[in-house]
């Protein structure tokens, strides 16, 4: 669930069509539903929708709640969905099973109004506060943008996704322009809102679901471009370049000025020798290159004259 006030989900699994109406009944007020009456549907409604909890029954034609489970926590959208078992089977050694393969809480059935709603609003109380810490710990709290650590976070799983599918990968490494001068004459204050102005240019310009810009410290920013190759990082980052340079930044006394940015880019498709460490040490060499060069410009990191060095 996101930081925005909106209302937490549920995904309730019973191939009881009698059974998902009495649940919808007495959660439907609180939460968004979603329903499913088989295993497969299960598993591929978790992963469409994310919801936050998953009310999952276990004795079902074909693939049961166990199955389901144990599908779902391999599954790399929705292993993290907590689980609660929706059951007949009341005995403790189908308890401990449950919960074994890991079900954070049991429902017996009949359902009990008032034992559903408690047992439900208990779980998505730590879930929320579990989303709460996961967001103040991976935002960068002046930008409200992904700070390193989620930046770190998800360069791995892309990175590791690029090589799966055997698709391109592509970072950009962003740094402002004289950025101590800037701070000497305008102060730390207008240095910061400068910050936010160039976060909310990465945002714009961060257009496909898959884009990924984050604070990588003080005054420099990254984009990580999954699935495009070193023509579509140059457009980004020229579109990027320009977006700077054509903004104002405010300034306290009403007036504006301008900054610009230079960018590095490498793009890459990795293999499983592929070494990850290389891959943004090369957007940093074409940041350097950027800057050295002239600044506010966009430079691609060229592997190959590293192999004619060596």
């Amino acid at each position: 669930m996101s930081m925005v006030e909106e209302k937490n989900s549920l995904l309730v699994v019973d191939d009881d069509s009698t059974n998902l109406m009495v649940l919808s009944r007495i959660l439907q007020p609180e939460y968004t539903i979603y329903t499913a009456k088989d295993g497969m549907s299960a598993i591929k409604k978790a992963e469409k929708f994310l919801p936050d909890l998953i009310l999952l029954d276990i004795l079902m034609q074909g693939m049961d709640g166990y199955e389901v489970l144990s599908v779902l926590q391999k599954s790399d959208k929705a292993r993290h969905i907590p689980v609660i078992f929706i059951t007949g089977l009341n005995s403790l050694e189908d308890e401990k099973k449950g919960l074994k393969l890991g079900a954070v809480d049991y429902i017996n059935k009949p359902f009990d109004d008032t034992i559903v709603k408690l047992r439900v609003a208990l779980h998505i109380r730590l879930i929320n506060q579990l989303h709460t810490i996961e967001y103040l710990s991976t935002t960068d709290q002046l930008t409200r943008i992904p700070n390193r650590r989620a930046f770190d976070n998800r360069l791995n799983e892309e990175w590791r996704r690029a090589i799966r599918e055997k698709q391109p990968i592509t970072l950009l490494m962003i740094d402002v322009d004289h950025f101590k001068r800037y701070n000497d004459k305008y102060g730390h204050q207008q240095g910061d809102k400068a910050l936010i102005t160039i976060a909310g240019i990465l945002g714009k310009t961060a257009t496909r679901g898959g884009d990924f810009a984050a604070r990588w410290g003080g005054e420099e920013f990254v984009m990580l471009l999954p699935n495009s190759d070193e023509q579509a990082g140059l457009k980004v980052g020229e579109d990027l370049r320009k977006g700077m340079e054509c903004t104002d930044v405010p300034l306290s006394d009403g007036t504006v000025t301008k900054m610009t940015i230079s960018i590095g880019i490498n793009s890459h498709m990795p293999t499983q020798d592929s070494v990850l460490n290389e891959f943004v040490s090369g957007s940093d060499k074409a940041l350097y290159t950027a800057k050295k060069t002239g600044r506010n410009r966009v430079c691609l990191y060229d592997a190959s004259v590293k192999r004619a060095e060596t």
